[in-house]
């Protein structure tokens, strides 16, 4: 005879209250798998707002993202506009992300110094005025390519100073333990102002011209601003004293911390291989458009915002998984699905098709940049912390001017269809360099 069962009861509401308190407080959600009748932990996607401090700077660059993205439209469809010329589109973008290549190094013994919430407040004032000049200009009527050229390096000087600034205070405002999800919602909201943003300024542009996308993302960086000035991060950390070291030693002491860290040194160079060839969507897509596709700028908008669909959907993956950790197999397989992508879009005549190949693209290029962020924030030490985060915006920012000049070259010489063939080809190229020598070194 079988022994009696011993029925325990349960206490279901007692239960559901205990699942409800834990997802608002940013916890596991608790669901019961009914063939193994175990209990698995499903992270919530939200999980670091509940910290006040990152919602509120958080919702104040859910604001000013979406005029960034209006602007990212904007200036090279202006551009383009101005000179009808692939490679002077490319200049600018090179020209915008060439202070990152040079600089980006300095600017992470800055952040190491000074306290972030400071730099941060420097760096989106000097933004707002920038961008206002390039309205201004437009407005008036007498916006000349120079011009462009000339805003565009302002603007990349402060971002060198702001990318890293703003990587590195994450950490401050949420902890460790919710590191991975604050960076995935973070490029959640950059993602869906890449949706939002570009859908928003094809309407603008259509109706008022280029110039008022830029009046918006001038005032759009006030939203920033008002977050800065309500927030106080718990978690501060120390900067190091600038008679310590001076400059050039304490670069030269991050560069052989990340020497020294194999897992920071693979995930930089990947990194490296990825943000020179497979960012180049604003020297490509304008130029495809308009040559292949044989559209305008309602086309241009449709297919980034399509793109930013893709990275926005790829950036709620990350974020729905981040209590289980950054996965090296992430780093390892998506490049390759990155450059199957840019050479399939460069295969389309159909702007449906082409749509589909780039929002598959910013799927896998956002969730490789957050796995790869995450990555080499948690095996970093606090003490390091700006100047890695600055190596890390120097390869994965910094490098977009040889990329934007590699593409704009091929694309003015060859078109737009080879320059999606040449990006590919050389991620594929690199990735096979960086493999075989990482084996070699083991």
């Amino acid at each position: 005879m079988p022994a009696a069962t011993k029925h325990v009861p349960i206490d279901f509401t007692r239960m559901t209250g205990k699942i409800i308190q834990e997802a608002c407080e940013g916890k596991s959600f608790i669901m019961i798998d009914k063939g193994e009748k175990s209990l698995h932990r499903v992270g919530n996607p939200f999980a670091a707002l509940r910290h006040r401090e990152f919602r509120i700077y958080w919702f104040g660059m859910c604001v000013s993202l979406i005029g960034t993205w209006m602007q990212n439209i904007a200036q090279p469809w202006l551009a383009y506009s101005l000179t009808d010329s692939p490679f002077l589109l490319s200049l600018v973008g090179a020209l915008q992300f060439t202070p990152m290549l040079l600089f980006s190094l300095f600017a992470g013994t800055w952040v190491d110094r000074f306290p972030k919430k400071a730099i941060l407040q420097f760096t989106q004032s000097a933004s707002l005025l920038i961008t206002l000049a390039f309205a201004i200009l437009n407005t008036l009527g007498v916006i000349r390519y120079w011009h462009i050229l000339v805003l565009a390096t302002l603007l990349g000087v402060v971002n060198t100073l702001d990318m890293p600034t703003r990587q590195s205070l994450v950490i401050e405002l949420v902890g460790r333990e919710d590191l991975m999800n604050a960076i995935a919602l973070n490029s959640t909201i950059f993602n869906l102002a890449r949706i939002i943003g570009p859908a928003i300024a094809g309407l603008v542009m259509t109706a008022w011209g280029v110039t008022m996308c830029f009046y918006v993302n001038s005032f759009s960086f006030a939203a920033v601003l008002l977050s800065l000035f309500l927030i106080h991060p718990p978690n501060v950390r120390i900067p190091v004293k600038s008679t310590e070291k001076g400059v050039l030693k304490q670069i030269a002491d991050g560069l052989r911390y990340v020497r020294k860290t194999p897992v920071l040194l693979e995930t930089i160079l990947m990194t490296a291989v990825v943000g020179t060839f497979a960012m180049n969507a604003g020297v490509l897509v304008p130029v495809f458009v308009k040559e292949v596709l044989q559209g305008k700028e309602a086309g241009f908008s449709l297919l980034m915002s399509l793109m930013g669909i893709g990275s926005f959907t790829g950036a709620l993956t990350m974020a729905s998984f981040s209590k289980s950790g950054p996965k090296k197999a992430v780093l390892m397989i998506l490049p390759l699905v990155i450059a199957l992508c840019l050479a399939l879009a460069g295969m389309t005549n159909y702007l449906p098709l082409t749509g589909f190949c780039l929002a598959i693209l910013g799927f896998g290029v956002v969730l490789f940049s957050s796995t790869a962020n995450t990555t080499v924030q948690i095996h970093t030490d606090d003490a390091y912390r700006g100047r890695v985060m600055s190596l890390y915006t120097l390869v994965f920012g910094g490098l977009l001017p040889v990329g934007n000049l590699y593409a704009g070259a091929i694309t003015n010489h060859f078109g737009a269809r080879i320059g999606f063939f040449a990006c590919s080809g050389m991620i594929a190229v690199l990735y096979a360099i960086v493999v075989t020598v990482r084996k070699k070194g083991r």
